[in-house]
């Protein structure tokens, strides 16, 4: 039998390590499914990032802010009763937090009793973030709300 010395013990570390790494690549691929970017235009909204900021302020400091609820029918996002949603534009945003291809994208306008209603119909169970969005009088509010449907 051959004598142990260090310098075998660091090719086996060095080795084991290796094998280490690689197993955790091919073992656990699901890392890389994150790994998207979560919009398409992720550069362009950045440059307009400080708008968001701008618009997430103002709603912030609203007095009655629009909420959303859930219930079998689907998500419903409801601005506040005496709400004048003359000269308003609501869009929102599903993202889904881990497939893209889930996302609900809608721009609407509000009903009779000022909400608007996300049918469970499109709705896949997991974690979404609710970005609202709207505009009234040229004037830009946004929150974003996270959302787990079940």
């Amino acid at each position: 039998m051959k004598n142990f010395s260090w310098g075998h013990g660091v090719v086996i570390a060095l080795f084991a390590f290796i094998v280490f790494i690689l197993s955790m690549m091919f073992l656990f691929p699901n890392g890389q499914k994150n790994s998207e970017m979560v919009t398409d235009n992720y550069y362009e909204e950045e440059l307009q990032y400080q708008d968001v900021i701008d618009a997430k302020k103002r709603a912030d400091e609203l007095q009655e802010k629009p909420t959303y609820s859930q219930d079998t029918n689907g998500i419903k996002i409801s601005f506040p009763k005496d709400y004048n949603n003359s000269n308003t534009t609501v869009k929102f945003v599903l993202n889904r937090t881990d497939d893209q291809n889930l996302d609900i994208k809608k721009s609407e306008q509000l009903d009779a009793n000022q909400s608007i209603l996300v049918p469970a119909q499109v709705l896949k169970m997991g974690n979404y973030t609710l970005r609202l969005m709207w505009t009234k009088d040229k004037i830009d509010y946004r929150m974003d709300y996270d959302v787990i449907w079940k």
